[in-house]
């Protein structure tokens, strides 16, 4: 499923931009890591990670969940640098 939702992910990044380094961890499902202009499921280092499950990054990512809610209610987690979060934005906006 990861691999599908990164490959979506690649296609908005052909005509969007997006700076830093950022992860999204869905725990045993994987990860898909935002870096170099592309997406990939490779794990590695990143500027910020956002701590998720897959339907919630499905749902975040089609605009369906709210970012600030999905924190303040436990459904996402963020650790690392969040000015590299909000510049998730400009994708799912």
């Amino acid at each position: 499923m990861l691999e599908k939702v990164a490959t979506d992910i690649r296609k908005v990044l052909e005509t969007k931009t997006f700076s830093g380094s950022l992860k999204f961890d869905c725990g045993a499902a994987g990860v898909i890591v935002l870096a170099d202009g592309t997406a990939t499921t490779t794990d590695r280092e990143t500027d910020c990670t956002l701590r998720l499950s897959p339907d919630n990054l499905v749902s975040l990512l089609k605009g369906r969940l709210n970012p600030m809610m999905a924190l303040a209610t436990g459904k996402l987690k963020l650790s690392g640098n969040p000015a590299v979060a909000m510049g998730l934005a400009k994708l799912i906006g």
